[in-house]
This record gives structure tokens, sequence and C-alpha cells, in this order.
């Protein structure tokens, strides 16, 4: 241990006054002294520093006490803009965000199918792109991988869909946007996104899992991401759950979660299913088997199709058996799902729900609350840019 420096405790003390102000909405000088344990003098200082650089304003007086009325303070939204980007699925996606997640540009590139090397190209296009859509001070970028990344070098480990291994991104980056640059996982980041913007309780441990092209978790604990001993903490689309007759994974395993849950899975063994069942509603919704999406899915689950809606059953159940794991190793009260999968609504939702209240001790299940993100689809962009803020000035 040793001894904080002059700068380190001016730092924290400021990064204090500002979270506080954040998460109070508007609040005075002195209740800012009484809630950080600040003296008025100190607080004082840092909050007319950050009024000179346009963080920080002064909106209108409390109710007076029977003194002079207090002056309230608020975070002003846009005084700093993020570049938040999703790289996740057939499209690279980002967005120009406010410091309160509100998105006021965005943007989108086609991949179109280009791999290694290739998929970095779309990838500067869009920063650039985004960059030249906003005339306020952009505090950085952040980016969220869909695959093993360690976010203390910047550094991809491991990406798919994109045939990223060990590519140093944020060092590439830097070499175009000389701008703080910070990378995650895209389910750590949608964890983070989920505490920093869509957490009505602000309780300061969650999971999100991530249910789309692939699943992974994340997870936030004391209000700070767990990102593990190897940066892996949440990859549990490739553990295995099918031990005989499981169908082969993209990471060259057999019988992962993934091959069950995930978009992919659903919409192969609804076509699967098409092909077999020549009178299946399914047949009437796309010309082919073939061309079978997971709209077509969601439009025959839709019209009660109980072939559809057995298999949307069977995905959730499987994904409240991961949940469950989850829950009987961290016991965290919180759940949030999120991706593309979720978009089947009650048919797929339930069937988490239930497993999960039936796999774990029923102590631990009482208080577990599995729930759908409010963030939607943006829920991968609002955690790249959280990490700016979570990173730079503290907020979260």
């Amino acid at each position: 241990m040793k001894k904080s420096t002059q700068e380190e405790t001016k730092l924290h003390n400021s990064r204090l006054v500002l979270r506080t102000i954040y998460q109070q909405g508007e609040i005075s000088r002195v209740d800012i002294s009484r809630l950080t344990g600040l003296t008025r003098t100190t607080v004082s200082e840092i909050v007319s520093k950050f009024q000179e650089e346009g963080l920080v304003t002064a909106t209108g007086t409390s109710p007076s006490r029977g003194g002079k009325p207090a002056v309230l303070l608020r975070i002003v939204s846009d005084a700093r803009h993020l570049i938040g980007v999703d790289l996740a699925n057939n499209e690279f996606r980002g967005a120009v965000v406010n410091l309160r997640g509100q998105i006021c540009q965005r943007l989108s590139l086609p991949v179109q199918e280009r791999k290694g090397e290739a998929a970095l190209m779309p990838l500067y296009g869009l920063l650039e792109q985004l960059l030249a859509l906003t005339d306020r001070p952009v505090l950085g970028i952040g980016i969220g991988v869909p695959g093993l990344v360690n976010p203390q070098d910047g550094i991809v480990l491991q990406a798919l869909d994109l045939e990223w291994t060990n590519l140093p991104l944020i060092a590439l980056l830097r070499t175009r946007f000389p701008l703080p640059i910070y990378l995650a996982n895209d389910s750590q980041a949608a964890a983070l996104g989920e505490y920093t913007f869509g957490n009505p309780t602000h309780c300061s441990n969650l999971v999100v899992v991530k249910a789309g092209r692939g699943i992974s978790a994340g997870v936030v604990l004391d209000g700070h991401l767990f990102h593990g001993d190897n940066a892996g903490a949440g990859e549990i689309g490739h553990v295995q759950v099918i031990t005989t007759g499981g169908e082969r994974c993209r990471c060259g395993n057999w019988g992962c979660l993934e091959t069950i849950v995930s978009s992919r899975a659903l919409v192969q063994r609804a076509q699967t299913l098409a092909a077999q069942e020549p009178a299946s509603l399914l047949n009437r919704l796309a010309p082919s088997p073939q061309a079978i999406t997971l709209e077509t899915v969601l439009q025959a689950l839709t019209a009660g199709d109980p072939a559809i809606q057995a298999l949307v059953a069977e995905t959730g159940y499987y994904l409240g058996w991961a949940v469950a794991h989850i829950v009987s190793v961290l016991n965290l009260n919180h759940i949030v799902l999120a991706g593309s999968l979720t978009g089947l609504g009650p048919d797929f939702i339930r069937p988490v729900q239930e497993q999960v209240q039936r796999g774990v001790l029923a102590a631990l299940a009482r208080p577990t609350t599995v729930t759908v993100s409010t963030l939607g689809d943006d829920i991968v962009i609002l955690g790249a840019a959280s990490l700016l803020m979570n990173n730079i000035l503290g907020l979260a």
C-alpha cells in the first residue's frame, strides 16, 4: 500500500463530485458536501472548474429552508459526446451518444461478408462518418466486439464471425483516431450499458444475457464490470450442453449452448422442420425452407403454429438452464435478457423464467428476477459509450 499523491486525491474528489451530481440529477453544493464528506470549499472549487469546462451548469435554486436559497447544479448532457460502436451481426452499427445515453446520431455500414483485415475498412469508415456528425468535444470511442477481448491491452483475442485472432484493434485505431479508445466484449459492454442507462432500481449487481446470433453474458459486480482472470467471464455460449448427438459448433466443439440457443440455431432448426413437414405454416410464409429467417419464425409463432411454439419453448428452456447455473454460482438477483431472441416475446421469455425458478434452490429463486432490457438493439452501443463515461469521467 502507498499513500495517494495530491494529484490522485484531486482526481478522486473531482470524480466523486461529478458522479454525485450525475446520479442526483439536480443538487446543491451543500448537499454535495454532505453526501461526499468533502469540505464546502473543496466542492466549490471542483464545481467552478466543471462550470468553466461546460460540464456543469446552474439550473435554479432550491426552496428556502430559512436562509439563502441554494443554487442547484446539473450535468450538461451535451457537454461531451461519445462514440459507441457495436460490431455484432452482419453490419457495424454506431452512434453519437450524449452523457445521458441519448442517441444524437446513428449510422450503420454493411460488412458484406468481409473477414479478417478486410473487415477493418467498414469500421474505419463508420468512425470517420460518426466523428463528422458532431460539433461537440468527443470524449472518445467505445467498441463492443462479439468474441474474446483483452480490454486492458486492447486486443481482440478471438472473434469467430469476423475471423479476428490476436488483433491489436486499439493500436490500429489509434493510428487513425487520436482519441481515448476502449474495448469490451459485446455482452460485457451490454451489461455496463444496462447498469448505466437501463437500471431503474439502481442495483449494483446484475447479469445481462445476450441471446442473438451468438450467446454470452456480461456481469456487473458492485458497479464494476467483471472480466474474469482471462477476460472471458460470461462466455456461456461455448459450454457443452448436449453430450451425445449434438451439432458441431463454430468453435470446433460439439453440442455447445450456442448450437441450441441462438438466432442462427433457431432458424436452422426451423428450416429443417419446414423441409421435413411440407404442410408447415413456415412453407406458406417463405418461398423455400432456405429463405426462412428469424422474422419468418416470429410470424409463424404469432400465428400460433404449434411446432414453432414448441421449438421456441425448447430454446427458452435451454437458455433458462444456463441462467439457472449463473444464478447458482453468483447468487445475483437481477438477470436481464437482451438480443434478437427476446423479440420472440413471452413464448420465449416465459420458459426462461420458469426454468430459472425450477433449476435453483427455492431460497435463491424467490428473489431472482428475469426481465428484458428496455434498451433494445442499442444496448451494446450504449454500453460501449458507457465504457468511456466509466473510465474517463468515473461515471456509471
